[in-house]
């Protein structure tokens, strides 16, 4: 699975509280059954099922993504407020976002460092921190 779970795709599913339906199973395996973390949109998601000759229908991908997020199995990561990814890694880490082909790809941590935040206005606190770095082709 990843490695935080040797897990199958079932046991991934419902020790987050989610019921494994045949549609959750086979997102959940186009996902995270090859241990592969990945960053996907909905649409993309969409053609992987529907190259490995699965139907799922887009708004129920859609669904889903938004039910794995709530059971904390994926993170939603959006770049410009309009086009929403969907990463297997939980973790916080930073990302590249490629321009030329609307690509997200992981940073490795330790290349970036954060040196001091700012203060959280009064009565509230820094939840996260998402740092997206735009390339483009030189």
């Amino acid at each position: 699975m990843n490695e935080a779970c040797s897990c199958t795709v079932f046991d991934w599913l419902t020790k987050a509280g989610l019921r494994p339906t045949r549609q959750r199973l086979t997102l959940a395996h186009a996902l995270m059954g090859d241990g592969r973390h990945r960053h996907v949109t909905a649409e993309s998601l969409y053609r992987t099922v529907k190259e490995q000759g699965e139907f799922v229908s887009l708004a129920t991908i859609y669904n889903t993504l938004r039910a794995f997020c709530d059971a904390g199995l994926v993170q939603e990561v959006t770049v410009d407020g309009t086009k929403s990814y969907f990463d297997t890694n939980t973790h916080d880490h930073p990302h590249f976002f490629w321009e030329e082909d609307g690509r997200l790809t992981d940073v490795p941590q330790d290349q970036l460092k954060i040196v001091r935040l700012p203060e959280a206005p009064s009565g509230s606190e820094i939840a996260a921190v998402n740092v997206i770095i735009r390339l483009r082709q030189t």
